[in-house]
């Protein structure tokens, strides 16, 4: 016999239905056999616990010892005769007299007054830096500069000038230096215009020796002056020769 297939049949219709209610079922039956308890009904053993007491170490107990407090101090002894003092007692005062003189005293010697000699007190002399002082000593031929700004361009160019004419510049090459040489002297015009307290440093002993010699043959100047006053005044003086090999 032929299975005959009925067209308008939808085999699809409550399939969905179908799988929920058996998804629901296996899901419930999954919880309540997770969430199922069992008991054993056998008796529990006796089981007994000994306990061991811990060992305790008796500590000592110690008790600081102090020092008694000193005994107090005795009380004071009570002399056994009391003198009682007369309150009015006949008190002599001194005459107090004074030293001032009057008008009605007569002046019995003149006695001179010796003058002292305190002997010549020397005066000491100011001593000014350069830049600084308020009118800066005279090179002879800056006389005639108008202003003290003047005098210092006039007198820096005259010692210049005069360095490079007197100063004996062969002893670099004779002590085998080359290049640049750098010589610092320092010196101070004191207040009668001399050139005094010359030092020098530079990179061998005999060009310090030069310059120095150069310095001492600077002539006399007219002293600067602060406040109107002659003062020594201190003069730094770089002097730089340049060495070159003949080629």
């Amino acid at each position: 016999m032929e299975t005959k297939k009925n067209p308008k049949v939808d085999l699809d219709r409550g399939s969905v239905i179908f799988f929920q209610i058996g998804l629901i079922l296996i899901l419930s039956s999954t919880y309540f056999a997770m969430e199922w308890k069992s008991y054993e009904k056998e008796g529990f053993d006796n089981i007994r616990i000994e306990v061991t007491q811990e060992l305790q170490e008796d500590i000592p107990i110690t008790q600081m010892s102090s020092p008694p407090p000193p005994p107090p101090p005795p009380p004071p002894a009570i002399p056994e005769v009391i003198t009682i003092i007369e309150d009015e007692l006949d008190i002599e005062e001194d005459l107090i007299t004074s030293t001032e003189s009057s008008q009605e005293d007569k002046l019995l010697k003149v006695v001179q007054v010796v003058e002292i000699d305190e002997g010549e007190v020397e005066e000491v002399v100011e001593q000014v830096p350069f830049v600084l002082v308020e009118q800066v000593p005279t090179y002879p031929g800056c006389e005639d500069e108008k202003d003290n700004e003047a005098k210092k361009i006039c007198l820096t160019k005259k010692i210049d000038d005069f360095i490079q004419h007197n100063f004996n510049s062969s002893i670099g090459a004779e002590l085998g230096l080359s290049g640049i040489n750098r010589i610092i002297v320092i010196f101070k015009i004191d207040e009668v215009g001399d050139i005094v307290d010359i030092r020098s440093r530079g990179p061998h002993r005999r060009l310090e020796d030069e310059a120095e010699r150069v310095i001492k043959l600077l002539p006399k100047m007219t002293p600067g002056r602060q406040r109107n006053k002659p003062v020594k005044v201190q003069y730094s003086l770089p002097i730089v020769f340049d060495i070159r090999e003949k080629v």
